[in-house]
């Protein structure tokens, strides 16, 4: 028998591929990298990377209470930018969405995003602390 279970929030992008928004295995729930799409449309935000930064974690957000948790629940983040001179504008952005204590973190520069995307991020969160 097994306990993975994929969750999936309307309220989040649909997957563009094969692959689940996030699998819950036990108490651990480990998400897929959001880029800045929107729900409604599946197009990219129009604006910056502090507006890419702000969709990506509402998206995450979705996820994690489509899996009856919050973001306070994640204990570790994967942060991926096209520049990573956007850093400083990411943190700020992610402050506004997470508070002490923070999740583990990675931020990692990469070439290119899925549809163009100049951020993305992937989570892991604990349930039942």
């Amino acid at each position: 028998m097994s306990n993975k279970a994929a969750i999936n929030s309307e309220k989040a992008p649909a997957a563009i591929g094969p692959y689940s928004q996030a699998i819950k295995a036990g108490n651990t729930v480990y998400m897929s990298g959001q880029i800045p799409l929107d729900p409604a449309t599946m197009a990219l935000v129009e604006g910056d990377v502090e507006a890419q930064a702000r969709q990506v974690f509402t998206n995450l957000k979705a996820v994690c209470e489509e899996a009856a948790g919050s973001l306070g629940d994640i204990v570790k983040l994967n942060l991926y930018l096209t520049e990573l001179e956007h850093f400083g504008v990411v943190n700020a952005v992610m402050e506004e969405f997470f508070t002490e204590p923070y999740p583990a973190r990675a931020a990692v520069g990469v070439k290119a995003l899925p549809k163009g995307a100049r951020f993305e991020a992937e989570a892991v969160m604990v349930l039942g602390d």
